[in-house]
């Protein structure tokens, strides 16, 4: 290599460390904002899920802490999205936030759209697991079959027929329509 030759390497990698310090220099205090937030957002997101979670508990018997770690883990999912296009504002990426926001939205009515049954189903339990008049061991009939109820979960009911069969009903089915039978003597 010449010396001319060796002169130019030396002041284009001159010129692009010079570049990329400049450009350091001038994200440090959006990087630092950003870090300073996530940091913030993390203790305010722990004290809201966890006074969410208290009040959840003291609403739901302890044998409903399906429903509890349900609301807490979709409550949580959607503070930190929210977090996540908050810190690529921050950073300068607004137009990423902005895309990937609308993009989330549709890939959201998408899944929900392909689910659609199985979050009726979920829907269905909760109102069927705060049901007073829906528990366990009570004589019921559904649209398509009659017994006393074994277990209700989130998405299916167990109901155990006259004939000792045991059913599974989807809850969005037992839902709809089920009549409490009264007690035989």
């Amino acid at each position: 290599m010449t010396l001319l030759g060796w002169a130019t390497a030396t002041s284009l990698w001159s010129d692009v460390l010079g570049e990329f310090l400049a450009a350091l220099r001038e994200s440090l205090p959006r990087l630092f904002s950003g870090l300073l937030f996530v940091s913030l957002a993390w203790v305010v997101i722990k004290s809201i899920l966890g006074v969410l979670r208290r009040v959840l508990d003291r609403a739901y018997p302890a044998e409903q802490d399906m429903i509890v770690d349900l609301a807490i883990v979709i409550i949580g999912g959607l503070l930190w999205f929210g977090v996540l296009l908050v810190l690529l504002k921050i950073l300068g990426m607004g137009e990423v936030a902005a895309s990937l926001g609308t993009a989330t939205g549709f890939i959201a009515l998408g899944v929900a759209f392909a689910l659609k049954e199985m979050i009726a189903d979920t829907v269905a339990g909760v109102y069927l697991l705060r049901d007073p008049d829906f528990n366990v061991g009570d004589a019921v009939e559904t649209a398509s079959i009659t017994g006393t109820i074994v277990r209700v979960d989130l998405r299916k009911t167990r109901i155990r027929a006259a004939s000792g069969d045991l059913v599974v009903v989807a809850n969005r089915d037992v839902e709809k329509r089920w009549t409490q039978q009264a007690d035989q003597p």
